[in-house]
């Protein structure tokens, strides 16, 4: 037993350390300049190991090391108020909140994208290239324009983020979608024909259980892409709140720490969000029969 989850969990842990070695060490490699810049200043040599610790410990270091981040995430979250303006748990949900919203938007879109492209054969040829153009542009380049847009109009707050995340996890759920409608083969297709099945009961009893492991997959990356969208969402409006704003005042004022750890709990809420429709899919699947 023992002998089977270190050969799950073995493999992890040596990636895990193996990262905190090559963090470490290219924090001791980036901040060794500026040590060595101060002692000089100061008039004094510092031995190897004083340069080492002086790497570790500066206020505002090119690359800060784990354990500086992780006590910024420590200060910003347990031994902080949710509802302080400092706190990395209010910023997240603040993030939060427009990324669940575009995350539904974009599903929505997408499903319905995927089965008008599946059904419909001008949709086929005419929307698809487009919604494949669509990503070649470069969101930092369009979501200032959307959140300009949407501001004229009176839309603000939550909303343009929203958007922005949606543009960025529609993508997935239609390829995702249109593949997994179409997964079913001829001879699955020529039965149910056979049973002189309409094209709704197609859909309902064929298609659409058929495009469950498909979706699941799209909506993983979705949810990722809906939290990188409504950060970037937060850059341009000059946003007060929300780990975008977070990562915005890290670099107007040159603490890295604060912007790592933002970093840090960005992919740790995109990982969580992730892991639950993971669960999802797990029991959806399973009571589908398609997973032992």
């Amino acid at each position: 037993m023992m002998g089977k989850f270190w050969y799950k969990i073995g493999p992890i842990i040596v990636v895990v350390i193996a990262i905190f070695v090559l963090w470490y060490a290219a924090a001791v490699g980036l901040n060794t300049a500026w040590a060595k810049d101060k002692a000089k200043r100061a008039g004094v040599e510092l031995t190897t190991s004083e340069i080492i610790k002086d790497t570790m410990s500066q206020k505002k270091p090119k690359l800060p090391a784990p354990h500086q981040v992780g006590a910024e995430i420590w200060k910003t979250t347990v031994e902080k108020k949710v509802t302080s303006k400092r706190s990395l748990i209010y910023h997240s949900s603040v993030t939060l909140s427009s990324t669940l919203l575009g995350f539904v938007m974009g599903t929505s879109l997408g499903i319905a994208l995927a089965v008008g492209i599946v059904y419909n054969r001008t949709m086929d040829m005419s929307v698809m290239p487009w919604v494949i153009a669509s990503q070649t542009i470069p969101i930092l380049a369009i979501a200032p324009m959307i959140i300009v847009v949407l501001n004229a109009v009176g839309i603000s707050g939550l909303l343009p983020k929203a958007v922005i995340s949606m543009y960025l996890s529609f993508f997935p759920v239609v390829v995702g979608m249109v593949k997994g409608l179409r997964s079913p083969d001829h001879m699955q297709l020529d039965q149910m024909k056979t049973w002189s099945a309409s094209g709704s009961q197609q859909f309902w009893k064929l298609r659409l259980p058929s495009s469950m492991p498909y979706l699941f997959t799209s909506l993983k990356i979705a949810m990722a892409a809906a939290l990188v969208g409504a950060i970037i969402g937060e850059l341009p409006t000059g946003a007060v709140a929300g780990l975008g704003a977070r990562l915005l005042a890290g670099s107007y004022y040159g603490q890295t720490i604060q912007i790592w750890s933002a970093l840090i709990m960005a992919a740790a809420l995109a990982a969580s969000l992730v892991g639950i429709i993971g669960m999802i899919q797990a029991v959806v699947l399973k009571r589908m029969g398609m997973v032992q």
